[in-house]
């Protein structure tokens, strides 16, 4: 069941372009000192930045952006052959510094969330995306104290089950992970993104174990496999 939501609007959205409706949720941290902090900056004007929810540490909910307007939340980057996320999703902002786990209460209200948006707007798990996923080049959150296993295991994401090691070199991963939904980066940033979210603290160069579970990723879910989008 989702939390109650207390509605704190936010001037920074506009409208969808081009008649687009959301088909993917992005998942952020937000970064900052505290939630009161956060919240400010998604609803001051002069920021130019919001997203459709908030969710503090306690799990209290705020709703910034009705879901059918555009919030200005995923900046640029891009999922498969979306180029404009922002038009295309559903941000998700959690109060978090990046350097904690997410308490268990923010992640149950996360649950909640999810469960009823994806319910709402017919997205499947495996558009339930981070932030750093789309923008890999510049993008950190959610990082590697995000429960993307847990998300899985409730049907809200996706995960590499017992993925095999595999074969290649940087060129196999990396096309890999286009046929998975990354946009182009380098491959030593690409690689940190993939591993902050599939194999959380593990470092090094890359591995057969990163080969597998890329591929396992990209026969699973190819990413626009009902078609391309515009």
């Amino acid at each position: 069941m989702t939390t109650p939501a207390r509605k704190s609007p936010s001037p920074n959205f506009g409208a969808r372009r081009g008649g687009a409706r959301p088909d993917m949720v992005v998942i952020h941290y937000t970064g900052m000192e505290s939630c009161a902090a956060a919240l400010e900056r998604l609803c001051d004007p002069r920021a130019e930045v919001s997203a459709h929810y908030l969710i503090d540490e306690s799990g209290g909910l705020y709703a910034l952006v009705p879901e059918e307007m555009r919030a200005w939340h995923a900046g640029a980057g891009g999922w498969g052959a979306v180029g404009d996320v922002n038009s295309r999703s559903i941000g998700i902002e959690l109060a978090n510094s990046g350097r904690a786990p997410f308490a268990e209460r923010q992640m149950r209200a996360l649950e909640g969330v999810l469960a009823d948006v994806t319910a709402r707007w017919s997205i499947p798990p495996e558009r339930v995306i981070g932030h750093a996923d789309m923008a890999p080049a510049r993008k950190d959150d959610p990082g590697p104290y995000f429960d993307w296993r847990r998300l899985a295991r409730a049907g809200l994401s996706v995960w590499p089950e017992g993925a095999e090691p595999g074969d290649g070199g940087m060129a196999e991963f990396l096309g890999h992970m286009r046929r998975f939904g990354y946009p182009p980066a380098p491959g030593a940033r690409l690689l940190g993104v993939f591993r902050a979210r599939f194999r959380p603290f593990v470092e090094g160069p890359l591995d057969p174990l990163d080969l597998g579970i890329a591929a396992q990723l990209a026969r699973r879910f190819p990413v626009d496999r009902a078609g391309a989008d515009t």
